[in-house]
């Protein structure tokens, strides 16, 4: 029947995101909830996006990060860690924050996602990157890191290598970036729904199974036409 097929065919979901983001690891989860909701399938494609592309090698303590580019004060930003740890705990993100965690440059991440993507792998090198930066502070700036993330998700450790040392993906990322911020992407989590639906922001399950419903109650109806 042909409800039965448009149900069946996934929804392309363009996700533009920062490793460095919480809200997009947020924003993925009430995603993942709201696909079980409605029985959806997805193909899922993440995309770079720099929130701090002038982010020295260095890195920067994310307490100090937040003060100078919010001018959020330190009880402020206790807060809005307290309540992203909440928040998480109720989706299984294990935020972990303390005095030491830092803010890092993602642009050799990027490079290695977008390599990834040629392999299939992308989606679980996004999840691991993830866990990797919030729950065990690891610095996924540093290629020695990325490579170990990239194996633990079956990717080649020297390929992976080799793509962080030659930068030979920078141009490509470069150009997906400027793709995206070409079409007023400004900030991140944003998802494309079926190429044609923009929600910006971590929205919720209920926001986001609306929104599933509708592209697939649009295929119905076109294939009943």
């Amino acid at each position: 029947m042909p409800q039965d097929q448009t149900q069946s065919q996934p929804v392309q979901i363009d996700i533009i995101s920062d490793v460095m983001c919480p809200w997009c690891i947020v924003g993925f989860r009430q995603l993942e909830q709201a696909l079980g909701a409605t029985g959806a399938g997805a193909y899922i494609r993440w995309h770079p996006f720099e929130l701090n592309p002038a982010m020295p090698a260095e890195g920067q303590n994310l307490r100090e990060h937040i003060t100078e580019k919010y001018g959020a004060s330190p009880e402020q930003s206790a807060q809005n860690r307290a309540h992203l740890q909440s928040l998480g705990a109720d989706l299984g993100i294990d935020f972990r924050y303390d005095d030491t965690s830092r803010i890092v440059n993602t642009f050799a991440a990027h490079q290695l996602l977008d390599w990834a993507q040629e392999a299939g792998l992308q989606h679980p090198l996004k999840m691991a990157l993830f866990e990797a930066h919030f729950t065990q502070q690891r610095d996924v700036s540093q290629h020695d890191v990325l490579v170990d993330v990239a194996v633990s998700v079956g990717l080649d450790g020297e390929a992976a290598r080799q793509i962080l040392s030659s930068a030979s993906y920078a141009g490509d990322t470069r150009a997906r970036q400027q793709f995206w911020t070409e079409r007023g992407i400004s900030g991140v989590p944003a998802m494309v729904f079926d190429g044609k639906y923009l929600l910006t922001g971590a929205q919720g399950a209920q926001t986001y199974a609306q929104m599933l419903q509708k592209v697939l109650a649009e295929r119905s109806e076109a294939a009943q036409a």
